[in-house]
């Protein structure tokens, strides 16, 4: 299959930027998270996994509204089917008709880790390994584990005005986002990699928010309702979840999913955040590629 860069065309009429890296039979497809942010921490995936002895192709994408692909006008009323659920599960499997792909991998981390779990549950039958990357079940004890989070890092004080302003919905209050900045160094990235930063902010606002909110650390949209409990005991197939020690997704919950998915593995990567391919790459890279060869070599 072609490398680099490659611009798919959709039923829509809108584009996505595509890129592939590796070589080999083996199809590893990468969903970012956000939603509305990028693949760019998928970017040097192959090239891990091939100091690691596999050969795979790693295919990225960044989804409609996302920093490289086509940014519809979200305000025009004809653009609102876009912003749900149905619409993004269903781009996946777009992708994978367009990039002539079967029997392969999926990796989603966070937001993408909850297109996974969704795609499985559609269109299982295309997957050979689903690989859920810091994203729970449900949106309700992610809520509850943040303002955990929260309370570890912040003073009663400092808890006290990002309440406020919360409920104010006054986001653009300075000293609420420099709180945010705080939260974000401590959970979500750790070490943030230079090669992946920017001059501009390249998250997609206006998906991002309609899903999440204003910040990882309350959930105003769509996600609010977002609960597959009691769903993933019909994901059939080897399933790996992969977690952080230290990051805003609950690790006890990731244990619960592992007993409730009939074939499935867990990982824990240590002093790591929300991007633990990132904060701790060896960890995270060695573990992904143990769960490809095992189940390449039917022994999962």
């Amino acid at each position: 299959m072609k490398k680099g860069t490659t611009i798919l065309t959709l039923d829509n009429g809108y584009h996505l930027w595509t890129n592939t890296q590796g070589e080999g039979d083996i199809h590893l497809l990468a969903l970012h998270g956000g939603p509305g942010g990028t693949h760019e921490y998928w970017e040097d995936t192959a090239k891990q996994l091939a100091q690691r002895g596999l050969n795979v192709q790693v295919h990225m994408y960044d989804q409609l509204g996302s920093f490289y692909s086509d940014q519809p006008d979200f305000s025009d009323p004809k653009n609102a089917s876009i912003l749900t659920y149905d619409y993004y599960i269903d781009e996946v499997e777009e992708v994978r008709k367009k990039l002539g792909l079967d029997n392969f991998y999926l990796i989603g981390q966070s937001w993408g880790g909850a297109l996974v779990q969704l795609y499985g549950l559609k269109y299982g039958k295309h997957l050979k390994g689903a690989i859920i990357s810091s994203m729970i079940d449900n949106t309700e004890e992610y809520v509850a584990a943040v303002n955990a989070r929260r309370a570890e890092v912040l003073n009663p004080d400092e808890l006290a005005y990002m309440k406020k302003i919360e409920d104010e919905k006054n986001w653009d209050d300075p000293k609420y986002q420099k709180y945010v900045d705080k939260l974000n160094d401590q959970f979500v990235d750790r070490r943030e990699t230079p090669a992946i930063s920017h001059l501009i902010d390249t998250m997609a606002t206006d998906v991002y928010g309609a899903f999440q909110g204003d910040n990882e650390f309350v959930v105003t949209g769509k996600l609010k309702e977002f609960d597959l409990r009691g769903k993933l005991k019909d994901l059939s197939m080897p399933t790996y979840l992969v977690f952080s020690d230290h990051e805003t997704m609950p690790v006890d919950v990731a244990k619960r999913m592992e007993k409730d998915i009939p074939r499935s593995r867990l990982s824990i990567t240590p002093d790591s955040g929300h991007h633990g391919m990132t904060d701790n790459p060896k960890h995270y890279y060695d573990h992904l590629a143990q769960f490809i060869t095992d189940v390449e070599n039917n022994k999962f």
